[in-house]
C-alpha cells in the first residue's frame, strides 16, 4: 500500500514499511507499527463480533493511552465511527455525548465505569461497554447493557467488515461544552487522512520524529499528533500531564521533536527554562 484513503490505512501503509519500529510510547510501554497494527485490526473484529452496524458510534472514554488509540483506529476500520471523548468530561456530558451521537459502544476503564453507573440508562441507543481492566467489584448496570473485556474482543474470530469509502463518516469530535452544550463536527476519513498529509508536509514530518501528544485526543489538534505521526512512520509519546513542567520532562526523556500546544500551555512554557536536551 503506498496511499492511504481511510483513517486506519495510515497504519497499514507504516506497518508494510517497517513493522518494527516504534508507533507509540507512554507510561513505561511501548508499540510498534506491528503490535498496534495486529491491536487495531484485533478490535475491529472485536466490534463486529458483538453487532456493531456500518457506521454505528463507538464512545471511548478512558485517559490518553494505547487502548485509546487502538480504539479510535478500530472503530473505523470496522465500518463504524469513533466518537473520542475529553477524559475532563463529567458523568452527564458523557451521557449527553453518547445520546446525541446514538452512540452503540462505550470504551471505558472500570473506576470511569463506577462513575457513570447512576446515568448510564440516559443513553436507551448503548448496548455495550468495553471495559480495558477486569471490574474490581459488581456494578449495578442496565439491564440491556452488556459489558466486554477488551483482551476478550481481541480474541474474536476474524470477520468482514463493513465496506466504507473515503467519503464516509469516520470521526464525530465534539466541542468542549464550557460556553453551553457539546456540539459534535462529523469528519469523513478523506478529512482526516488529507489533514494528516497536509499538516506532516507543511512541517516536514519524517519516520525519525517524535510528536509529544499532550492535547486531548477528543481536540482534533490533539488526535492530529497521531494521524500526522501514522502517515509517515513517526512516533508519539502519550502524555497525561499534570503540570507544564511534565511537558518538559516528557520532551528530554523521550527527544521529543514535534509539540502542538493551545496558547495557554504555550504561554506557560515559554515563561520556563527549557533544559538544553531538548
Amino acid at each position: 500500500m503506498t496511499e492511504a484513503f481511510l483513517l486506519h490505512e495510515l497504519v497499514l501503509r507504516s506497518v508494510r514499511i517497517d513493522p518494527d519500529a516504534a508507533a507509540l510510547a507512554g507510561r513505561g510501554e511501548s508499540m510498534s507499527y506491528g503490535s498496534l497494527c495486529t491491536q487495531q485490526m484485533a478490535f475491529a473484529h472485536g466490534l463486529l463480533s458483538i453487532g456493531l452496524p456500518r457506521a454505528g458510534r463507538v464512545g471511548i472514554w478512558v485517559e490518553k493511552c494505547t487502548e485509546a488509540v487502538v480504539a479510535s483506529f478500530g472503530a473505523p476500520a470496522a465500518g463504524g465511527v469513533m466518537v473520542p471523548m475529553n477524559p475532563l468530561l463529567k458523568p452527564e456530558q458523557v451521557m449527553y455525548v453518547a445520546q446525541d451521537c446514538q452512540a452503540r459502544v462505550l470504551v471505558t476503564s472500570p473506576d470511569r465505569l463506577a462513575l457513570l453507573s447512576g446515568v448510564l440508562g440516559q443513553s436507551p441507543s448503548l448496548e455495550h461497554v468495553v471495559l480495558t481492566a477486569p471490574l474490581a467489584k459488581n456494578i449495578d448496570l442496565p439491564a440491556n447493557i452488556d459489558v466486554h473485556l477488551w483482551t476478550d474482543l481481541l480474541h474474536a474470530p476474524p470477520r468482514p467488515a463493513h465496506r466504507v469509502i473515503d467519503t464516509d463518516i469516520c470521526a464525530i469530535l465534539y466541542t468542549s461544552g464550557s460556553t453551553g452544550r457539546p456540539k459534535g463536527v462529523v469528519l469523513s476519513h478523506r478529512n482526516m487522512v488529507a489533514g494528516a498529509k497536509s499538516v506532516a508536509s507543511y512541517l516536514d514530518n519524517r519516520p525519525t520524529d517524535t510528536l509529544l501528544a499532550a492535547l486531548p485526543l477528543s481536540f482534533d489538534a490533539g488526535f492530529s499528533q497521531l494521524t500526522t505521526a501514522f502517515h509517515v512512520g513517526a512516533r508519539v509519546v502519550l502524555l497525561n500531564y499534570l503540570l507544564p513542567r511534565d511537558v518538559l520532562k516528557a520532551m528530554v526523556k523521550h527527544q521529543v521533536t514535534g509539540l502542538t500546544a493551545v496558547p495557554p500551555l504555550y504561554i506557560q512554557l515559554t515563561q520556563m527554562d527549557w533544559p538544553a536536551e531538548i
